[in-house]
């Protein structure tokens, strides 16, 4: 009822989760900040192979929420989380967003600040139901977030970088926002393909002016962007060589 809980999405391939142990790391760690006892790593494994007897290629997601309590906002002394293990057919995307890029619509909605819950990937995501209710476009499939002072946060969905010669700035997170897995190993990727990975605030303007942008998530994998509202944004090489690595290495 409260959003009180933590959530991954994953992709399954032939039975078995891309990069299930550093998912299982930012559940646990999530959990943690929100003092939820996780679920085993091995009770998760056996219910995810379960599923993947009958959906070996799909989405996986793992719900963790604080428990049953009564009325109120108060926290029994005795709780027990609740999990849910599901999964849900892939989604099916163009193939010109992972190769030609993509469009994003500027949300209006700006994002609240709240370090307590800041890069935590909690069950209240209104804020980003919100804002993914302003456009319908098909052709437009996410939004750019910003936050209350005009930083660049993330998509509705994903994270965000870009590239100004040949540094690879992220938006820091310790505000608002969501923070990735693929993010994560994007920025570690970077020094592979000759990139400084930075994190740091920047402004939407700072990004229209940006050599390339790209989008992240653990489904689409890498969306370069093509477009911000109705300003072209040049498609690069990074993009496609982070396709390549984020699917190479899955462990």
């Amino acid at each position: 009822m409260y959003g009180d809980g933590v959530f991954r999405t994953m992709r399954m391939r032939d039975g078995r989760v891309n990069c299930w142990l550093g998912q299982y790391r930012k559940l646990e760690a999530d959990c943690q900040a929100l003092d939820i006892p996780c679920p085993a790593r091995s009770t998760l494994e056996q219910e995810i192979d379960l599923l993947a007897r009958s959906t070996p290629d799909c989405v996986v997601k793992i719900v963790v929420s604080r428990g049953e309590g009564g009325r109120g906002y108060g926290v029994p002394d005795s709780v027990s989380p609740n999990r849910v293990v599901l999964t849900a057919p892939l989604p099916i995307y163009p193939e010109n967003f992972r190769r030609d890029g993509v469009s994003l619509h500027v949300c209006e909605l700006r994002l609240c600040h709240q370090p307590r819950l800041a890069g935590i990937k909690h069950l209240n995501r209104l804020e980003n139901v919100l804002a993914r209710m302003e456009w319908s476009d098909p052709d437009t499939p996410e939004g750019l977030m910003l936050d209350a002072e005009g930083w660049v946060v993330e998509g509705t969905m994903a994270n965000i970088f870009m590239r100004q010669g040949n540094t690879l700035l992220t938006p820091d997170l310790s505000a608002c926002g969501v923070a990735g897995l693929q993010r994560e190993r994007i920025l570690q990727f970077a020094p592979q393909c000759d990139l400084v990975p930075e994190v740091s605030n920047f402004s939407l303007p700072m990004l229209l002016q940006a050599e390339e942008v790209f989008l992240c998530n653990s489904v689409i994998g890498v969306w370069p962007v093509r477009q911000i509202g109705a300003h072209a944004i040049p498609l690069g090489a990074i993009a496609a060589q982070m396709q390549g690595l984020l699917e190479s290495e899955i462990v």
